[in-house]
């Protein structure tokens, strides 16, 4: 792999931006940072950023968009090799370098989230990442009312292919579903079932519970030994925190109102929060706004839940709209869920890591990746005329202030 010379851009460091300043790219790792152009080998590509914003690579810890790539609509399922290189090349064009993956065991009856469906997927990303564009990881879900699906996620651990696990529980009543409306409604839309089919499922939940405290120790203690990060989902209460906390979760994510999200950042467990929900301005089910937490100071990482386009443009529309500098807006989604998973190669622009990096100009006002290098490689890039870019990003007139706050990595 040759190595590379990017210039003329405005990079993102963590504790500030260089202007019209250049990295070197060698062997996989980011090898300088404004070299003196005598250091720069005679063999580098050299890539003009024309002042474009550069900054590192993204790592979104939670996005389910596999799914839709695997199941488009309901029922209708495509080729699982097919899918898992669809969604590899989406996130390279997103920036997004280290994708975790979202895949619910959750019961025997949902399409794509069956249990033995999920456990597919699983085993074919991990047969295709030899081959990958981004270094494709995977996030299982445990719904915590399904006993069938302990002994496969138990069988996928032991596999050595799960890279982060959570448990969740979408029983009607508490966490995400308020409501047996609000979980009736949902499994209509998204599992296109009858409203008594709906029901039914409420009501097998609930019947269900018995016995989920026991399964989820067991599971969570096993991903300790194995040195898999847990985390919990739809935390909705100071005591659920601690519960969760108490069961080796590392990190909590959607906590549905900002008291939660409090009593995560002070027990020390990262928070998680939707970029759509950023981009939208609200939740889809009505709990927490995530810029109201990001302004509160108890965001520490953004993911982009379905829908990976919208994680690069929810760090710039919450460093506009939260007062944060560049530096802390690239944290939500670099650098802060670097950290949450233990991942100290990556995740800043820094000598000697991973050369996971991605170029951002501003497109008809929205900001939009460029370029995306993978461990060096340049995976991704955009051709978008020169007359539309406007040089930097979509805040590239922002202030180059030094990162303060608790977002900063």
């Amino acid at each position: 792999m040759l190595p590379a010379y990017l210039t003329r851009a405005r990079i993102v460091l963590p504790d500030g931006v260089l202007t019209d300043s250049a990295l070197l790219i060698e062997d996989g790792r980011i090898a300088a940072i404004e070299p003196d152009a005598a250091a720069v080998p005679r063999t580098a590509q050299v890539i003009d950023l024309g002042g474009q914003t550069l900054m590192p690579g993204l790592i979104d810890l939670h996005c389910d968009a596999i799914e839709k790539e695997a199941e488009p609509r309901s029922r209708v399922m495509f080729p699982l090799d097919f899918a898992v290189a669809q969604v590899d090349r989406r996130n390279a064009a997103a920036g997004i370098t280290t994708p975790y993956h979202a895949l619910s065991f959750a019961s025997t009856q949902f399409g794509v989230r069956n249990n033995e469906t999920a456990s597919q997927i699983v085993r074919t990303v991990a047969a295709f990442r030899a081959h990958s564009l981004v270094d494709n990881r995977i996030h299982c879900r445990y719904e915590v009312t399904d006993a069938s699906a302990l002994p496969v996620l138990k069988t996928l651990l032991e596999a050595g292919v799960v890279d982060l696990i959570s448990v969740m529980d979408h029983s009607p009543g508490q966490g995400q579903f308020k409501t047996l409306e609000a979980y009736v409604a949902y499994m209509i839309g998204n599992h296109d079932m009858s409203r008594e089919e709906a029901v039914a499922a409420a009501d097998k939940k609930a019947a269900e519970q018995q016995g989920a405290l026991a399964r989820v120790e067991r599971l969570l203690a096993l991903a300790a030994r194995l040195g898999v990060p847990a985390a919990s989902h739809d935390d909705d209460s100071v005591q659920r925190i601690a519960t969760m906390q108490a069961l080796g979760v590392r990190m909590s994510e959607f906590p549905i109102n900002l008291e939660t999200a409090q009593a995560a950042v002070a027990r020390g467990l990262p928070t998680i929060l939707g970029a759509p929900n950023v981009l939208r301005g609200q939740s889809q089910s009505g709990s927490m706004r995530a810029i109201d937490a990001i302004r509160a100071g108890v965001a520490d990482c953004l993911c982009s839940d379905y829908q990976p386009s919208t994680l690069i443009a929810a760090a710039f529309a919450a460093e506009r709209q939260a007062e944060l500098t560049p530096s802390q807006a690239a944290a939500l989604v670099s650098a802060n869920p670097a950290l949450a998973c233990g991942l100290s190669d990556r995740g800043r622009i820094e000598l000697g890591l991973r050369a996971d990096l991605v170029a951002v100009a501003t497109v008809a006002g929205q900001p939009l990746v460029t370029h995306t290098w993978s461990c060096g490689r340049l995976v991704f890039s955009a051709g978008y005329p020169a007359s539309a870019m406007s040089a930097g990003a979509a805040v590239a007139s922002a202030p180059a202030a030094r990162s303060e706050g608790r977002v900063a990595a």
